[in-house]
């Protein structure tokens, strides 16, 4: 498997982000001090990928849906994204 690269701002969501129980979106915001239209892309490069996921589903997310989601790790990347989380410094 590549290693996984992330930028500063999908490192600061990750790491906002419960790996063992999710984080609600309304919280995201509070965690991670980034603008909300950027946070909100943010996400949805993390969810197009696969490293993220919503509860309940969706393929992206707007800045309307964001309180109402709870956001996860995806189980299958939650070592690997832990690992570049490390690596980076």
């Amino acid at each position: 498997m590549k290693k996984i690269k992330l930028s500063g701002r999908e490192m600061a969501v990750v790491r906002a982000i419960d790996f063992a129980t999710g984080t609600p979106g309304n919280e995201m915001f509070e965690r991670t001090r980034i603008e909300m239209e950027e946070l909100v892309g943010t996400i949805n490069g993390l969810i197009e990928v696969g490293f993220v996921e919503t509860m309940p589903y969706h393929n992206s997310i707007t800045m309307e849906m964001l309180p109402k989601v709870t956001l996860e790790i995806n189980p299958g990347y939650a070592q690997e994204l832990k690992s570049a989380l490390i690596r980076r410094f």
